[in-house]
């Protein structure tokens, strides 16, 4: 365990009580005057004139600004602070959050609105206030740092720093008070205070040995002569280690709570694709397309208003925790076009389809980027003062009863519309929400909608045929959405990060190839459009992290741009191969290998291998990580082995193709013992020792045997290949890069596909079935 010593220092520190000296509340001057009242998320009251004005109010990020009325005296990260704190010699209090978390607002509520808090915050530490979305950076820090001295962690993150920066104690929520189980955020700034008077230097030495522990835990890299991990032996482990966490009831990898995890399912597809003959290959393909159905059924899926909620509290997928993130919506996109790809069961298109809706409607802006999230908490009616969690998303039974009164034509019994619906979505007179997952009772006599039938089944139930029920639940449904469209609606964090739009600008672009919806692929183009607008410094060649919408149509950014970190490279080079492959617009190929030498030059480590998540020369930045977990994001690096691979086939540079080996290298002993820690990068292990399979069509691209070539390639879920059209004037990047294209040529006049292997091409195909049989192959 890393720093046992402070561990129990700390743990005897938060055992006392707290001692009876509580100063009344004096206003700080230092507090920056004015400014106007901003959107906020969690359980505050509605905006009116505000007291307190801090430096957040300077900033963009909503988040920060949702605290720049507190009664605290936060700094943003930056010198400002760092400075204060060593010319005070006092302690840092680092929170860090984003606008959209539900506990982030009760802490809010609970303890940064709180005077006497404040001035224990004020009189003590210097209070920096962190976006984990802005700024992932400092949050990998501070996160690793909490994670290997606690039992998990999570947001809002609280730590306490000496004035170098260097952490010693952190957590994540705190009650207000002491409670039986928990000791209060109050009593824990007090004894931490007086820690600091009285042990100054046992807290420096205990920091110090913490951080030398997380320097060797963060070392990743090749020691010796390691190789890139076979695939078999990554891919069957993965797969048994996946098979064992898997829910054969519900769906999904875990009891509860559950997360979407496409990239779990990403490696499910792989799987089956190469072993489609083989009874494992079988249950792989039946534990992604189960866990899929579940998930469409439960109420994580917003029945009414499209997309996916963040996670489910509960097993069966009922009770979500109501936040909806981008990150999310672009990454099940995918995920479930390639399910209909794969099976050819329209429920996953439609699902798929539902989700680029709720994006394309709720988190686009006018100039064409993505925004963020949505937020978990809203006012349940315009007259409420207190916003309550998923009030905007759930239903009283009166509710609908109300809404949908109209007997139903022709059933076996004397129903209405409402009980139709009410037996197919679950809804009970009192509420379908277990007490137990309902712990501040916001949800006490509310239904979450979720699919407790089949259609068959309710349509038998009350004697409906199949068509007719369809449309009933149909306009019921919109019904319900133009009620809720009065409801105030959830904070929207307009943050564009270009991470999360790169995910999405990949969930149009493939779901719009695989579902043949040009619009989809035309909606990936105008994002992709603004990235290199607004998210990108044409001077410098580099990435943007951030930007945010500004009055009116305008699109803002800060003061001091946050630069590019590594995930924001690899999501956007993995958009641009894959709009590329939707629309074959060379121009985005091109984009997509300029950011690629630029990635390699700012995040390659030349001596072990792998790229840090960050760029070096931040001072203020204690480790620089590599991330060695796909989660609900993949990882940079396991994307970035694909990504060069890809890249390599587009370019002819095999210097990629030995990156990726070794950054496949650099992660093989964790690849080998718990390749389900890594599903993406274990699943590119197979692209690496396969070769990507290189699909070159011929052909003009208006013409009707191309597009037949193209639908062709699109309908076949192969993981492993890449698609370029080499046809003349719109081939020039490829025909400059890959000289043996030149020598392909159109078979007796025809479209005509060519499968290559290490720039080796196979005999001409202009047969759309043999090209859908050698693509299985």
């Amino acid at each position: 365990m890393i720093s046992a010593p402070l561990l129990r220092r700390c743990c005897c520190l938060l055992s006392r009580r707290a001692g009876p000296n509580r100063a009344a509340w004096t206003r700080r001057t230092v507090f920056l005057r004015g400014g106007p009242a901003m959107a906020t998320g969690g359980k505050s009251s509605r905006p009116s004139i505000h007291r307190y004005t801090n430096r957040l109010i300077n900033e963009k990020s909503p988040y920060l600004l949702q605290h720049a009325h507190n009664p605290v005296d936060w700094y943003p990260w930056g010198q400002e602070a760092f400075d204060k704190a060593k010319k005070e010699n006092k302690l840092i209090f680092l929170s860090v959050g984003y606008s959209t978390c539900h506990w982030c607002h009760v802490m809010e509520q609970e303890s940064f609105k709180n005077k006497e808090i404040g001035k224990i915050l004020n009189d003590n530490f210097v209070c920096i206030k962190v976006d984990r979305e802005e700024r992932p950076d400092v949050d990998k820090v501070y996160m690793t740092f909490v994670q290997a001295t606690s039992s998990g962690g999570g947001w809002p993150m609280s730590v306490w720093l000496t004035p170098d920066l260097k952490p010693f104690i952190g957590g994540t929520y705190f009650p207000p008070e002491d409670g039986i189980y928990q000791v209060g955020f109050r009593t824990v700034l007090l004894r931490i205070a007086d820690q600091w008077k009285r042990n100054k230097n046992a807290l420096l030495e205990n920091s110090q040995r913490i951080m030398s522990a997380l320097l060797a835990r963060a070392e990743i890299g090749i020691k010796g002569e390691d190789s890139p991990p076979p695939f078999p032996e990554v891919m069957a482990r993965c797969f048994q280690q996946l098979s064992e966490s898997y829910d054969e009831e519900y769906g999904g990898f875990s009891e509860f709570p559950k997360f979407p995890t496409p990239v779990n399912l990403n490696f499910l597809f792989t799987y089956w694709a190469l072993h489609r003959a083989s009874p494992d290959g079988a249950r792989a393909l039946q534990m992604a397309l189960h866990t899929l159905k579940m998930m469409a059924y439960g109420g994580i899926h917003d029945h009414i208003g499209q997309g996916f909620h963040r996670y489910s509290t509960d097993q069966r997928w009922h009770v979500p925790h109501f936040e909806k993130m981008l990150y999310d919506q672009g990454q099940l996109a995918v995920a479930y076009a390639r399910a209909f790809q794969i099976s050819g069961d329209d429920f996953f298109a439609d699902v798929a389809a539902d989700v680029l809706l709720y994006v394309s409607r709720d988190l686009s802006d006018r100039a064409g980027g993505f925004y963020s999230a949505e937020d978990a908490d809203s006012y349940p009616t315009a007259k409420s003062k207190e916003k309550r969690e998923g009030a905007f998303c759930v239903w009283t039974a009166e509710e609908i009863r109300r809404l949908l009164p109209e007997p139903v034509e022709g059933a076996s019994e004397r129903k209405t519309v409402a009980d139709v619906f009410m037996h197919h979505y679950g809804v009970k007179e009192g509420g379908n929400v277990s007490p137990a997952k309902d712990p501040h009772k916001e949800l006490r006599g509310q239904n979450v909608l979720i699919v407790q039938y089949s259609l068959e089944l309710t349509a038998a139930r009350f004697g409906l045929g199949l068509e007719q029920l369809k449309t009933t639940l149909a306009k019921s449904r919109e019904r319900l959405c133009e009620a809720r469209g009065h409801r105030p609606r959830p904070h929207l964090d307009t943050k564009m990060l270009a991470s999360w739009n790169g995910l999405m600008i990949s969930g149009f672009a493939q779901s719009g190839a695989i579902l043949g919806k040009e619009e989809y692929v035309s909606r990936a183009g105008r994002a992709a459009d603004f990235l290199r607008g607004h998210l990108f410094d044409v001077s410098s060649g580099r990435l943007l992290r951030s930007c945010y919408r500004g009055k009116g149509s305008s699109v803002e950014q800060s003061a001091v741009p946050i630069q590019g970190f590594l995930e924001d490279y690899v999501f956007v080079i993995q958009a641009l191969f894959d709009l590329y492959e939707a629309s074959l617009n060379q121009g985005w190929l091109e984009w997509a290998v300029q950011l690629q030498r630029k990635q390699d030059e700012l995040f390659w480590d030349a001596k072990g291998f792998a790229y840090f998540s960050s760029e070096a020369g931040d001072s203020s930045l204690l480790l620089r990580l590599k991330d060695d977990q796909d989660g609900v994001e993949p990882s940079a690096n396991s994307v970035a082995v694909a990504n060069l691979l890809r890249a390599a086939c587009y370019s002819g540079n095999m210097e990629w193709v030995e990156k990726a080996g070794q950054i496949l290298a650099a992660f093989s002993e964790r690849l080998l013992k718990i390749p389900v820690a890594l599903p993406e990068m274990a699943r590119a292990t197979v692209a690496f020792h396969r070769t990507l399979k290189q699909v070159v069509i011929c052909g003009a691209p208006e013409g009707e045997d191309t597009k037949d070539l193209l639908r062709c390639v699109h309908s076949v879920f192969a993981p492993n290949k890449v698609l370029m059209l080499a046809d003349g004037d719109s081939a020039g990047f490829l025909y400059h890069h890959l000289p043996f294209l030149s020598s392909l040529e159109r078979k007796d006049g025809k479209a005509t596909a060519y499968l290559c292997e290490n720039f080796a091409c196979s005999l001409p195909v202009t047969s759309s079935q043999e090209l859908r049989r050698l693509l299985l192959l």
